[in-house]
């Protein structure tokens, strides 16, 4: 049997997963981590993208907007501003904010609506490099 480790992940609003997993990767700020079990104490922000599990001969795919990652020993926690399964992602609905954001960034007003702007169409574009992902995996 594989070495494990604590995974819990949790939004503003609900716990998204609480289990076991073998390893961990997540969107780091200063790029993508793996976390493997008994790995060194260490938090950091997490940027819009993925966070994915694995767990045996199964990889659980999670869609985080940003917020932290906590690593302890034996537990490792993502505290997300959003999160949801990756299945559970609208295309559709990633598209139409894509969109939204780019117009907000030509008609930009201030330098605050530039900056939602951004980092409204960097979450947008993450969504959809998720669901592009996931459908080259079902394949």
């Amino acid at each position: 049997m594989a070495m494990t480790t604590h995974v819990d992940i949790v939004s503003a609003e609900e716990e998204i997963f609480s289990g076991t997993a073998e390893m961990v990767y997540a969107p780091a700020e200063m790029g993508e981590v793996g976390i493997a079990p008994r790995h060194t104490q260490m938090i950091t922000r997490l940027k819009a993208g993925e966070v994915r599990l694995q767990t045996g001969d199964e990889e659980k795919t999670f869609f985080v907007s940003g917020g932290i990652l906590e690593v302890q020993p034996h537990v490792v926690t993502v505290l997300a501003d959003t999160a949801v399964r990756a299945h559970d992602l609208d295309e559709a609905q990633a598209l139409k904010a894509k969109e939204k954001a780019e117009q907000a960034l030509k008609d930009k007003t201030s330098d605050i609506e530039y900056a939602k702007a951004q980092a409204d169409l960097a979450e947008a574009a993450a969504q959809l490099r998720t669901i592009q992902k996931l459908r080259k995996a079902a394949k």
